[in-house]
């Protein structure tokens, strides 16, 4: 007897222990939720939980560390706080446009270099819902993207256009050459004047700058750009050449932070500049600081004005967007890739910050972007968390204000109709009625109190913005 009781105790201490560890791991998870922080931790939770994660999904939402994840939560790696540091207004935070596919509207990619742009480029041609999808072709650099109905492209890009206005060409050369090489390639006296949304994709500086030199070290030149601005090509005295070969390959790190004509540095601030404003590549116009400070505000202007703008850092809050913006859907989703060539180079310290001395108007125009970036992200998540609750809550008040009562007869002409009962004092015998009766439904949208305890007002967001 004394050994059968003992053994129920053990047995009890024994589930006691599971369900603490079992408690345990669930609370490392809300405690550390970033693998990088807690790894053993994370591990350990994951012998517990993988099995029961492994393929599981709900939602589109996806399974990380034995959680289910929000995927624009679990591109970030961690839920950080995100304080906004700038003030925008209601209309730079509200991106939506009125894009019109089978109208006359453009949509034009700025790519700057090493941004991500070639992969966004192809999502742009080959990965979104179409009516009329684009045509691309096995050998053929280029996709034929026609409206429906019509032998009228609606973008304008590397791979649907090609390089029309110069390889890689900036805001300066995009915002004067588009309109009249689309007016030449369509016959403007049938059209009328269109709309041009433009869009881009940044990225952090010192990763761009690094995947530049990587790029430009296995011998990409981008001497084919034209640099026109103000209706000419600069000099050679305004434009110098770093390397005097046909290429620059082989070069190492420090000769490419140490060409002063460098154009990858801060090559984002200055391609989205218009480079009018300072005398095109005419630097002796003005100081070097007041020639960028200048750059610098109409790249924020631009960026700001522009119907869109994703980073490269944000795959999937970048599609999001996109989608939210233009009303258009990518048929699979984008990944976050983090092995990149400029992620694999090791860089001591010190040459990390002359790379950040060398790219400090891009670095504030990142830090700029990505500011705005994040606020339009939780803007729009809001929006549609608001929408999505007035849709429930106008539903719950449908089908709680259908009454059907069945009454044991139909109504005279000579009778005078009941008010309706009010929904405070309907008794459950007048809800079922009497038998034999005939089934009369009518239906009442309940007022807006009906679900004030779920009605609540939404607290601003500059109130408790997170990071997504």
């Amino acid at each position: 007897m004394d050994e059968k009781s003992s053994s129920n105790s053990h047995h009890r201490l024994l589930i006691v222990l599971l369900m603490v560890l079992l408690f345990g791991v669930i609370m490392i998870q809300y405690v550390c939720p970033s693998r990088s922080e807690c790894q053993m931790l994370h591990q350990l939770g994951s012998w517990f939980e993988g099995g029961s994660a492994t393929g599981s999904r709900s939602s589109g939402n996806e399974i990380q560390d034995g959680l289910q994840k929000d995927p624009y939560i679990a591109e970030d790696g961690a839920l950080v706080r995100f304080v906004p540091r700038f003030n925008f207004t209601i209309a730079d935070l509200n991106r939506g446009v009125d894009f019109n596919i089978k109208g006359d509207d453009v949509i034009v990619f700025l790519h700057i270099q090493k941004t991500g742009g070639t992969t966004f480029g192809r999502h742009l041609v080959r990965n979104i819902q179409l009516e009329r999808p684009c045509e691309c072709h096995a050998g053929q650099k280029k996709c034929t993207c026609y409206r429906p109905g019509k032998k009228e492209t609606w973008l304008f890009s590397r791979f649907s256009t090609g390089w029309s206005c110069g390889l890689h060409a900036d805001w300066t050369e995009l915002t004067s050459c588009v309109p009249s090489r689309m007016d030449s390639q369509e016959a403007p006296e049938n059209l009328p004047s269109r709309n041009y949304y433009y869009i881009t994709i940044l990225r952090d500086p010192v990763s761009r700058y690094l995947s530049e030199w990587r790029h430009v070290q296995r011998g990409a030149t981008w001497r084919s750009s034209k640099h026109v601005c103000d209706g000419r090509s600069p000099t050679l005295f305004e434009l110098p050449s770093c390397y005097s070969g046909d290429d620059w390959s082989g070069c190492s790190l420090q000769e490419f932070m140490d060409c002063p004509y460098n154009l990858a540095n801060n090559r984002q601030t200055r391609m989205l500049a218009d480079l009018s404003l300072v005398g095109c590549y005419n630097v002796s116009t003005m100081s070097e600081d007041e020639r960028w400070a200048v750059l610098l505000e109409s790249a924020k202007r631009n960026l700001r004005g522009m119907a869109f703008f994703g980073l490269t850092e944000y795959q999937r809050k970048t599609q999001y967007l996109f989608e939210r913006t233009f009303n258009l859907e990518f048929i699979a989703p984008f990944t976050q890739l983090n092995g990149t060539r400029a992620s694999s180079v090791e860089v001591p310290s010190e040459t990390q910050y002359r790379i950040l001395q060398l790219n400090r108007w891009d670095v504030e125009l990142y830090e700029y972007a990505r500011d705005l970036f994040l606020q339009r992200f939780q803007v729009a998540r809001q929006q549609e968390r608001r929408q999505a609750r007035a849709r429930r809550q106008q539903e719950r008040r449908r089908l709680r204000g259908r009454l059907t009562t069945k009454q044991g007869r139909q109504l005279k002409p000579t009778e005078t109709p009941r008010q309706p009962v009010s929904l405070s004092v309907v008794t459950e015998e007048q809800l079922r009625g009497k038998a034999g009766g005939d089934t009369v439904e009518s239906e009442v949208l309940l007022p807006d109190w009906w679900d004030l305890d779920e009605n609540g007002t939404m607290e601003d967001y500059t109130d408790n913005v997170e990071q997504w």
